[in-house]
C-alpha cells in the first residue's frame, strides 16, 4: 500500500460502495457471494464466540426464546446460531429479516431451517408492526449505513429487543485490510467477496469512531482481532430508568 493509500485509510471511506448494494449488479455473482458468506463469516465474523458470551447466557433453558437478525442477507449467520442453540438444547425461534428481495429469494431457496422464519422487511417495518424479540442482532450491517440510517437502526433495535441487541461489525485496520487482500486473492472467484470485503473494511469504524456516534445506552466492545460489537442491554436500561 502506498503512503498516500495509508494516509487515506486513516479515515472512513464513506463514499465507497459495495457491488452487492447495487440493485443492478450481476445476479449470478451476488448469489455466489451469498453462498460463499458461510465460509467467510465462519473465519472472520467471530459469531460462535459472540453467541457463547453475549447471546446464550440470556436464553432460557425451559422457555421459548426469540431472536431477530436484521439485514440477514443469505442468513448464514442466522442458521449457524439456530444450529448452536439446538446443540445447547434451547428452543430458539429466529426471524431473518432483509429488505432486499434478492437476499430474501436466495435465503428462502437455500438451506431451509425449521426454526427459522425469513421476512422481507426493514427494522422499522417490524417496529411498526409492534414486534419484539428477546435478542436482536446484525452482522456486517453497520458499515453499510449512513449516519441517519445508523441512528434509525439503533432506535429500532432498542424498541425491538427486550433483553439485548448486538450489532457486530468489522473494525477498520490497515493490517486487516492487507491480510484480507492477500488471503482472499486466490479464492472466491466469480463473486463480490474480495472486492466488497476490502470496501467494507475501508467503510468500517474504529472503536473510537463508533463510540463517538453510538446512541445513549449503547456500548462498544472491541473483539479480537478486528471486530467491534455495538451492544445494548434492554434489561439494564429498564432497571435504571
Amino acid at each position: 500500500m502506498t503512503a498516500r493509500g495509508i494516509a487515506k485509510f486513516k479515515h472512513r471511506d464513506r463514499c465507497a460502495t459495495e457491488y452487492m448494494d447495487d440493485p443492478d449488479c450481476d445476479l449470478a455473482k451476488l448469489y455466489r457471494t451469498y453462498a460463499q458468506f458461510k465460509v467467510v463469516n465462519r473465519v472472520v465474523a467471530g459469531w460462535q464466540q459472540t453467541y457463547r458470551t453475549y447471546v446464550r447466557p440470556l436464553l432460557h433453558q425451559d422457555k421459548t426464546n426469540t431472536l431477530l437478525d436484521i439485514g440477514a442477507g443469505g442468513a448464514d449467520v442466522t442458521r449457524a446460531i439456530a444450529h448452536w442453540a439446538r446443540r445447547d438444547g434451547l428452543v430458539l425461534h429466529i426471524t431473518a429479516a432483509d429488505p432486499d428481495d434478492r437476499a430474501y429469494t436466495w435465503a428462502m431457496h437455500h438451506q431451509p431451517d425449521d426454526g427459522l422464519q425469513y421476512v422481507q422487511a426493514l427494522s422499522s417495518d417490524l417496529v411498526a408492526q409492534g414486534d419484539t424479540y428477546h435478542v436482536v442482532i446484525s452482522n456486517h450491517l453497520v458499515h453499510h449505513l449512513n449516519d441517519d440510517a445508523l441512528q434509525g437502526l439503533l432506535r429500532d433495535s432498542q424498541q425491538l429487543a427486550t433483553r439485548r441487541a448486538i450489532h457486530s461489525d468489522i473494525r477498520r485496520s490497515r493490517v486487516a485490510y492487507t491480510l484480507f487482500s492477500i488471503g482472499t486473492w486466490p479464492f472466491f472467484p466469480g463473486s463480490f467477496i474480495r472486492q466488497d470485503g476490502l470496501t467494507s473494511i475501508r467503510r468500517s469504524y474504529t472503536a473510537a469512531e463508533l463510540r463517538a456516534v453510538a446512541a445513549f445506552g449503547w456500548r462498544v466492545i472491541p473483539q479480537r482481532p478486528w471486530r467491534n460489537l455495538l451492544l445494548y442491554d434492554a434489561i439494564d436500561h429498564e432497571n435504571s430508568s
